[in-house]
């Protein structure tokens, strides 16, 4: 642990939700000779851009419920209480009425986050620990010194600051190639406040995630209204200038995510990381790797056992791969929003009952777990992750909120909202004059090109490439360097540097590697170099620059998670 008596100074590049739960273990150490900087983009602590009007606007909500928010300093439900009426009037919340259960305006959760900073700021005060928060001050640059043993952080400004532990807690990066260039081209759905306008056409939403029904809920305000049915149920109206809008999203298997139900265990298996001494206890035996199938195992079927006898005697002989297409051909032999529907009405009756979907849960807790080990995968496991696990627990661990499922039936029965399945090999050409053309090879197999006057990519969070970290002194001294994963196979290694289009490479000694987006980090999310070696100074946590080594890197609890490996290493 660090000296008692030695000063520590900590920069904490971003202000957001990672950089929150950083700064809260670091306050409970209730020491003063830590001190910390705080270097934010924007005005605001705490909200970050899910939950500010960078990444919302008043229609969109939470996909997870008070219950399932890490500990901070009150809980949602206290604060709710404390919170004006006016605020809880413009999001319709009744304060007697709520409950931990319930999804929050992202909006709303936003000032709740910036709230809890606040109280963080005061705490770090009152146990004498100085803290400094330099607001509206994007980051240029980073660079490691290793002969004074600090960090220097440079302002867009040109200001320089030096910090002996710096944190990149930068949060999520939407990089422009054509908008602004191209009119109606829109390489993101964010901010939202882009998206208010009046379409009297057809638009292509590109992807069906939770990033498109964000598209989805701000486009249809500003082409419609939505009232409430005889049943209680959500009816759509076009209005009269906007009569030839239709939103059309493009999916490659032209499915929907699923619908959040009751999870038994609100922080998605926390204890059930595996442990450091079993994690090298299996890679002893499996000459450095940790199978994919042992994870599976573990974190998957070994629950479905425990909680779900039934669905796991159906399940117990499946490889994940059998496992992953017995669900993906359920969903894919259904119509899309009759499966929405279904998966509504499931949702519900295991919210009334607070009785789990284990195997869905299962999956959630899959996903948590395997980011922290996963950089032990063998390139081979890491392209059976990529290829078949992500694009099932994408969907299914969306936990999409009733409101919104709710909203998407009625846009699909109003006749303004359609899923097409595009496939893998789907081209978008954004075209000068406006919009995009979208080629892709249809259900029948049958080539189609179609324009659009007005495209919107909804893909997600991308995983930055190597090339693409902003941090070029950090790079240009090797302090970083690309993420990979050695082939446990070289004639594997082989077969896939001809089929991979670049993401494979030999080292000419016989190894061959799998290059995965992002930057190489350790277990503590530390920086490694290209022989390997850490970098006890420098520590990234932003989500787009680690997807490789952690291929489904976010939500509050991993970030909570991580922080605490964090604080343990910067105070070793």
């Amino acid at each position: 642990m660090k000296s008692k008596n030695k000063s520590l100074n900590i920069g904490i590049i971003g202000g957001g939700p990672s950089a929150m739960f950083l700064y809260k273990r670091l306050v409970e150490t209730a020491d003063p000779t830590i001190s910390v900087t705080i270097y934010e983009k924007g005005n605001t602590l705490g909200a970050g851009m899910p939950y500010s009007a960078a990444g919302a606007n008043d229609e969109h909500v939470t996909n997870v419920s008070g219950n399932e928010i890490p500990d901070l300093v009150t809980s949602v439900s206290d604060w709710i209480s404390k919170v004006s009426k006016d605020t809880l009037d413009k999001f319709n919340i009744d304060p007697a009425r709520f409950n931990e259960y319930k999804v929050l305006p992202r909006l709303l959760f936003g000032q709740y986050l910036t709230a809890q900073f606040a109280m963080l700021l005061q705490q770090a005060k009152e146990t004498g620990m100085e803290t400094q928060v330099y607001y509206n001050t994007p980051i240029a640059d980073v660079a490691d010194i290793p002969e004074k043993e600090q960090v220097q952080v440079i302002t867009s400004a040109g200001d320089k600051f030096f910090h002996d532990k710096v944190a990149i807690c930068s949060g999520h990066i939407w990089p422009k190639k054509h908008e602004g260039k191209v009119p109606g081209y829109f390489d993101s759905p964010y901010p939202p406040a882009k998206l208010t306008f009046a379409a009297n056409h057809e638009i292509a939403i590109r992807g069906s995630s939770l990033t498109a029904i964000d598209a989805i809920r701000t486009l249809s305000r500003y082409n419609g209204s939505f009232e409430k049915g005889e049943d209680g149920m959500p009816l759509y109206t076009v209005y009269p200038e906007s009569q030839g809008f239709k939103m059309i999203m493009h999916s490659r298997n032209g499915l929907l995510p699923a619908v959040r139900f009751h999870l038994e265990d609100s922080h998605l298996g926390k204890e059930t990381v595996l442990s450091k001494e079993e994690i090298e206890a299996v890679r002893k035996e499996n000459e450095g790797f940790l199978p994919l199938d042992y994870v599976f195992q573990k974190n998957f079927k070994d629950g479905i056992k425990q909680n779900d006898t039934d669905f796991y005697e159906r399940i117990k002989d499946m490889q994940m791969e059998e496992f992953v297409n017995l669900m993906m051909g359920m969903r894919e032999d259904r119509d899309a929003f009759a499966l929405l529907q279904a998966e509504y009405d499931e949702a519900e009756r295991s919210i009334e009952k607070r009785e789990s979907i284990y195997w869905k849960e299962m999956l959630g807790i899959l996903s948590f777990a395997m980011n922290y080990p996963a950089k032990y995968f063998s390139a081979e496991d890491m392209l059976r992750v990529q290829k078949t696990l992500m694009p099932l627990i994408s969907i299914v661990i969306a936990y999409v909120p009733q409101s919104s499922a709710n909203e998407m039936l009625a846009l699909h029965n109003a006749g303004v909202l359609d899923i097409i399945s595009v496939g893998e090999d789907s081209n978008v050409e954004p075209d000068e004059a406006g919009g995009a053309t979208v080629t892709y090879t249809d259900e029948d197999g049958e080539s189609k090109t179609k324009h659009y006057k007005t495209f919107v990519d909804c893909i997600g969070q991308p995983h930055l490439q190597f090339s693409a970290i902003p941090y070029k002194s950090l790079i240009e001294s090797r302090v970083l360097s690309p993420a990979k994963l050695k082939f446990k196979h070289a004639e594997a290694g082989q077969q896939a540097l001809t089929e991979a289009e670049g993401k494979v490479f030999s080292d000419g000694e016989g190894h061959y590697y799998l290059s995965v987006p992002g930057v190489a980090i350790n277990d503590d999310f530390q920086a490694v170099d290209g022989y390997g070696a850490l970098n006890d100074r420098v520590y990234i946590l932003a989500v787009p620059y680690i997807g490789g080594f952690n291929p489904d890197y976010s939500g509050l609890d991993f970030g909570e998670a991580a922080s605490l490996l964090v604080k343990n290493a910067m105070l070793r």
